[in-house]
């Protein structure tokens, strides 16, 4: 049978590797830390709720179509992630997945896309039904979706439609 760590020694433990794989993305602007294995690794920059300051988070994601899935999972946590707060104070966001950096608005997926999306994210890391067995709360699957470039906008004058 596996080591099972007390839960908030757990959430700890993650939070602490993220970090440090967050520090090579961040140190070397995507060339490392975007993959870590198999798993696919973003980073995601929203404004903080309470300080208005950028707050950078390294996050495992899924793609959907254009947009990329996150979950707000902070291990299996009763309280949310920070970032989510702050998506949920201020929808708009930077991703960064590798080199590559692009605005996004973030909502969070309910009904029926919520349900095949968390088979989705399951799929890739299935610890997360884990972590929401054990947790009190229902936990988000955030959807990004990119916000088209200027350059894509061109001809609407400055109006997104």
């Amino acid at each position: 049978m596996p080591l099972r760590l007390p839960k908030n020694v757990e959430i700890a433990l993650g939070l602490r590797l993220l970090g440090v794989l967050q520090f090579f993305y961040e140190r070397t602007d995507g060339r490392l830390g975007s993959r870590f294995g198999p798993y696919k690794l973003l980073l995601l920059r929203t404004r903080g709720r309470k300080s208005g300051q950028i707050r950078t988070s390294e996050l495992l994601y899924v793609e959907d179509g254009d947009s990329m899935v996150v979950v707000g999972s902070k291990g299996g946590s009763d309280s949310p992630p920070a970032w989510l707060l702050n998506l949920e104070a201020d929808p708009k966001a930077e991703v960064q997945v590798g080199t590559r950096r692009l605005r996004a608005v973030a909502r969070i997926a309910d009904g029926e896309e919520r349900d095949r999306l968390w088979r989705d994210v399951n799929a890739v890391w299935p610890d997360y039904q884990r972590y929401q067995d054990r947790s009190s709360r229902r936990i988000p699957v955030v959807v990004l979706e990119p916000v088209p470039s200027a350059s894509r906008l061109a001809g609407t004058r400055g109006r997104v439609k």
